[in-house]
């Protein structure tokens, strides 16, 4: 029986509004049973714990239903419950395996403490296909481990574990190559006849999300551990009111799942993410809504989200805005986290052909260790997946063109870095608009700034052991009571490109002269 590999820490402190926050004092372990009031700077309802009608139907599993898959009584009693009028589906102590499993209206998935569900490993057990956005296009394939479609007042409930196809699974090998798959993806055809079934396509298929449901309502994840996923771990799609709290992801160790996100957001309206744990493979907590020609089409935003009191560890991104973001990614609010070990803290992603972007996007109180860049814009990308697309040079601002803009970032603690603040923009969208205030940072080097348009860094104290500010047609910039500390006591602004203009050092110590 596969066990989580890291214990869970009880006994959290009480969390101060206004402190820096530790490892142990965010996560998982420390969820408490209700949801207290959200706030945020932007209108954010007010999202309740779903309820459920009191019928409560235990799974009847027998020691011989080990040696197969529980599919099909799990089912059963899913949909015999939903006939009913909902209730909670509790599913019996015991290691059991299981294929896809499909939630219903006004059902609580209860998966108890001592439950572990071993997801199958062949693609015929995820079958038939399901409509699914699968890394910002839609199409028709294997939809999601545990997957609903237009659904209301659904739950996955319980501190049960989860656990995907073994590394060698003929389910992983079918997937699409998502590096590359869109260049030669045919957006004429609609996205009903997209069939990626594992028999056509050359055997491929859309790699499963752990849970995903697409298009539903009230959705409450709560509790439960997921270990190993195929794909990304806990991706509501097109979804509206989403509680996701106390659940842990690991999809990095021992595994290493490439594309083994944590939590993926994708265009989804009023969403709460709170006291989780991530350790993943690659970005941990992220925001998306739809990739380049497909994602324009749907124009799907995500936006009303608050990610509170979680715990990401390593990871690519500890909250990263896209890179699929063709739909707009606005009113996101993030305070009161810790990242520890990510490649990235705070990380703003897309390219040229995504399209669409970010704005209105506020982060508080987070602490960061260990860390590469604490804060970071990269909006070229490689060009072994956008091409010619990844060069810094000016091109034409047309509808594939995405933005950031009026992002505000204050009251950080960041504790070995490698960039303070790393911004590569791109020339004809440069970041815009961006705040960083109150921060107290250590870093190997400060800044490196390519095509910013508007920033302000106030009431901040960097340490570095590097000196260098690197600028390059960053302009409109505004340096203000900041505190450097470097091992020869000064700060070198370097400067390069035509449109730098307009950049200044107030109240500064060391003075910086240009």
């Amino acid at each position: 029986m596969i066990t989580m590999l890291a214990v869970l820490v009880m006994g959290c402190q009480q969390i101060s509004a206004q402190s820096r926050l530790t490892r142990e004092q965010v996560g998982a372990a420390c969820m408490p049973a209700e949801v207290v009031p959200i706030e945020a700077p932007f209108d954010m309802p007010q999202l309740k714990r779903n309820v459920f009608p009191d019928l409560t139907v235990t799974v009847k599993l027998k020691k011989a239903d080990k040696k197969g898959l529980i599919t099909e009584k799990v089912q059963a009693a899913i949909d015999d419950v939903n006939a009913k009028g909902g209730g909670t589906v509790i599913i019996p102590q015991g290691e059991w395996n299981t294929g896809r499993i499909i939630l219903k209206s006004n059902v609580n998935l209860h998966i108890p403490e001592g439950v572990t569900l071993n997801f199958s490993s062949e693609v015929k057990d995820y079958l038939p296909v399901m409509f699914t956005r699968s890394a910002g296009i839609e199409g028709m394939s294997v939809g999601a481990l545990i997957y609903a479609y237009e659904q209301d007042n659904i739950a996955i409930t319980g501190r049960g574990l989860l656990v995907g196809p073994p590394m060698d699974a003929p389910l992983r090998k079918a997937s699409v190559n998502y590096g590359n798959y869109d260049r030669n993806f045919d957006y004429s055809v609609p996205p009903t006849q997209r069939f990626y079934d594992g028999v056509d396509r050359g055997g491929k298929i859309f790699a499963p999300t752990f849970i995903g449901p697409v298009r539903c309502t009230n959705v409450l994840i709560e509790g439960v551990s997921l270990l190993r996923s195929p794909f990304w771990n806990v991706v509501p799609t097109y979804c509206e009111n989403v509680i996701i709290r106390g659940v842990n992801v690991e999809s990095e160790e021992p595994w290493h799942i490439d594309c083994g996100d944590g939590m993926d957001i994708e265009s989804c309206k009023n969403i709460l993410i709170e006291y989780c744990t991530v350790n993943t493979g690659d970005d941990g907590f992220t925001i998306k809504s739809g990739r380049g020609e497909d994602g324009l089409r749907v124009n799907k935003p995500t936006e009303n989200l608050v990610i509170r009191y979680c715990l990401a560890k390593k990871c690519h991104g500890g909250v990263t805005c896209g890179s699929e973001t063709a739909g707009m990614i606005r009113d996101v609010y993030v305070h009161d986290c810790v990242f520890d070990g990510s490649s990235v803290g705070i990380r703003f992603k897309t390219r040229r052909p995504r399209g669409g972007g970010g704005e209105n996007l506020y982060y508080e109180r987070i602490t960061m260790n260990n860390v590469g860049s604490a804060i970071k814009f990269d909006m070229l990308g490689a060009a072994i997946y956008v091409g010619n697309a990844s060069q810094r040079v000016l091109m034409p601002h047309n509808q594939f063109t995405p933005v950031y803009r009026n992002i505000k970032i204050r009251d950080l603690d960041i504790n070995n870095a490698n960039y303070f603040l790393n911004v590569i923009g791109i020339p004809e969208s440069p970041a815009m608009n961006v705040q960083i205030q109150n921060a107290k940072s250590s870093s190997k080097r400060l800044m490196a700034l390519h095509d910013i348009n508007n920033l302000l860094v106030e009431n901040c104290q960097l340490k570095s052991e590097e000196n260098v500010i690197d600028i390059l047609d960053g302009r409109n910039m505004t340096f203000r009571n900041i505190s450097f500390i470097t091992p020869n006591g000064k700060v070198e602004v370097k400067k390069d490109g035509s449109l730098v203009e307009n950049n200044h050092f107030e109240n500064c110590s060391p003075k910086i002269t240009e």
